[in-house]
């Protein structure tokens, strides 16, 4: 016996790569429905690489009723009007968007770090997914704060154009192509040129001087990992089509030396430890796409503090930045509470 769930959002970067993952890691589906906004009615989106071909269905007319799990990848607004009366009508809403990530009653998950937040989701029957640059941090740094605790995270983010959906892989394909022949290279989707050029500057500016992705990853690690860790971040947008990477400084109450640092990470879920102090002995995004692992490297001591290291994180954002949590999470409550698999 196995799951009726629902995919909102199918047909867009994330939606169809929840489809995969669901195909891929054989999650349990009784049923399965493709759903998404009127322009994308009567479409159809694979399954996975099975070959089963799924008619997409108008989000406006779907009726959650009997449904078990629906994963939402429908950005904000939609979710705003659509998740609330999945979970009215019985079925556990998943959602991707930042919308109800900070609302006290709905649990913010990611799988390997706070698997038992997860129990509060009956409050609202709706779970929220991390932010996708948060996801891999709080991933990396789980098994280091369980070990020495936390005090202070600086991490600098190197985030590629995916995460702007699929307008900013467009954007970074077109102007590079205009470039080699000597056309405009005009932004519209980002606030400057992001072809050979990085931008400092993901989602709005607020009063402080941060951006609103800065902020995501502090409130949510916060949330996520320990409200008294201390965070500051610079989420910068690099032109990488998939894939996020981090340069994290850590510093720690009690002593842990990098070595030391390395035996943990090697061993913690969700974690693959790629560190070798030579020439490509690292993990660059081009190597992680398509990977379901939170990949560290350049594990070394922080001189400058008394107990600190500093690491570099990378990870498929498409995947466990937010289609790949997003299936475990529904592994998770199906293991948990719901039992039907």
């Amino acid at each position: 016996m196995g799951y009726r769930v629902v995919v909102v959002g199918a047909t867009g970067n994330v939606g169809r790569e929840m489809l995969a993952i669901l195909a891929e890691r054989e999650f349990p589906i009784e049923e399965l429905a493709a759903v998404a906004s009127s322009r994308s009615t009567g479409t159809t989106v694979e399954f996975g690489d099975t070959g089963k071909m799924i008619k997409v269905q108008n989000i406006e007319h779907f009726d959650f009723t009997g449904w078990d799990i629906a994963l939402f990848a429908a950005g904000s607004a939609a979710t705003k009007i659509y998740a609330p009366k999945a979970a009215s009508q019985g079925c556990v809403v998943i959602d991707n968007s930042s919308l109800y990530r900070m609302e006290p009653d709905v649990p913010l998950i990611v799988p390997e770090v706070n698997p038992d937040a997860i129990d509060g989701y009956k409050a609202r029957n709706i779970i929220a997914n991390p932010n996708c640059s948060t996801a891999q941090l709080v991933v990396a740094l789980k098994p280091l704060h369980d070990a020495a605790t936390i005090k202070r995270v600086v991490v600098a983010t190197y985030q590629s154009v995916s995460g702007a959906g699929k307008d900013g892989m467009d954007e970074l394909f077109e102007q590079s192509r205009n470039i080699f022949v000597g056309d405009s290279a005009e932004a519209k989707k980002f606030t400057k040129q992001i072809a050979f050029n990085v931008i400092p500057h993901i989602d709005v500016f607020l009063d402080d001087g941060s951006t609103k992705e800065e902020w995501k990853m502090v409130v949510e690690t916060k949330k996520i990992l320990d409200p008294k860790i201390k965070l500051t971040a610079t989420c910068v947008r690099v032109p990488v089509f998939v894939g996020h990477s981090e340069a994290v400084n850590i510093e720690f109450e009690n002593e842990l030396s990098a070595e030391d640092a390395q035996k943990i990470l090697r061993e913690a879920p969700g974690i693959m430890l790629v560190d070798k102090r030579e020439d490509g002995g690292y993990v660059t995004p081009v190597e992680c796409v398509g990977d379901g692992a939170t990949y560290i490297s350049r594990v070394r001591d922080d001189s400058t503090v008394e107990n600190g290291i500093s690491l570099w994180c990378v990870s498929d954002n498409l995947r466990k930045g937010a289609a790949l949590n997003a299936v475990q999470i529904a592994e998770l409550l199906g293991r948990r509470h719901l039992k039907k698999g």
